[in-house]
């Protein structure tokens, strides 16, 4: 790469505690930020997808955003998610974030209204152009409905801003093809807790990950093994923690992982309709496989 990558590595996509009335726990939250970063944690998400960044207004995104920025104060990296399917608004969140002197801003494609290919390129550049902070491109088509093709990576690659994307579409034809294209100019990270490791082995720098909201210090391990060259150790991590990963995503992502905090006695509150509680018998599941791992 022509630069060096924001971070190599974990960065743990932090979940938003709310208290019962709904309203953010800022007492929590910081509290959480303080446990991943005493666990090593390389970097922090803010209001990404984990965050339920789409229930949260725009003032309210704002004030986590101060919040968190101001509280982590350089202890790691910090990565603010501004995306939205509203270029406009997505301006607006990532000239904020500019402002607070985040390291990098994590972009989600436009879901819903969608756009075409040649939209992605012109949504992402007119963001660019309005911000100095670098930019992470965030591709997760099973949410939002539309996804890049390699060719597009390599175009939004030739901007100064663009720094680097988090593939979660789990298409290792794509992955590989766009690292054969822009490995020079983008770094990726893997947006899968189950493909870390796979990613890595084809040149990701690690992973944005959800697991490590519970286990942030597995994550953080198993991602310097494989930097430092142990990949074995970090093969194994992975498998061990296989079956729990794949109970984190049974239902739509922050539910289960919210849960398993709970489950922890890690103080997440309550969550935003429309995400609503887990079923009681994939808690017991979850629960059941926590108790095998040793995390209860």
């Amino acid at each position: 790469m022509s630069n060096s990558p924001i971070f190599s590595g974990a960065c743990t996509a932090m979940i938003t505690p709310f208290k019962q009335d709904g309203t953010v726990d800022y007492e929590n939250m910081s509290k959480l930020i303080d446990r991943q970063i005493s666990s090593g944690i390389d970097a922090l998400c803010i209001c990404g997808t984990t965050g339920e960044s789409a229930t949260l207004s725009m003032q309210e995104h704002k004030d986590v955003l101060s919040h968190c920025v101001k509280y982590i104060d350089g202890r790691c990296k910090t990565i603010a998610g501004t995306g939205n399917n509203d270029t406009a608004a997505s301006i607006e969140l990532s000239q904020f974030a500019d402002g607070l002197g985040v390291d990098a801003l994590l972009i989600v494609t436009p879901y819903y209204n969608k756009t075409t290919q040649k939209g992605l390129v012109l949504h992402y550049n007119t963001i660019a152009n309005r911000v100095d902070t670098p930019i992470i491109l965030y591709n997760v088509p099973s949410r939002t409905g539309i996804g890049f093709h390699d060719d597009t990576y390599k175009k939004l690659s030739a901007h100064p801003n663009i720094c680097g994307i988090k593939e979660a579409s789990g298409d290792f034809s794509l992955i590989a093809n766009t690292l054969a294209k822009t490995s020079d100019d983008l770094a990726m990270w893997s947006g899968n807790d189950d493909q870390v490791v796979a990613m890595m082995a084809l040149g990701a720098y690690g992973v944005i990950s959800v697991v490590s909201n519970l286990i942030p210090e597995v994550v953080v391990e198993m991602t310097h093994a494989y930097l430092n060259g142990n990949t074995k150790k970090a093969k194994d991590i992975q498998l061990r923690y296989a079956k729990l990963i794949d109970l984190l995503f049974c239902e739509v992502n922050p539910i289960p992982i919210k849960m398993a905090m709970q489950l922890s006695n890690l103080d997440t509150g309550v969550l935003r309709l429309p995400l609503c509680e887990m079923a009681k018998e994939k808690a017991k599941i979850l629960k059941d496989e926590m108790k095998r791992l040793e995390l209860l």
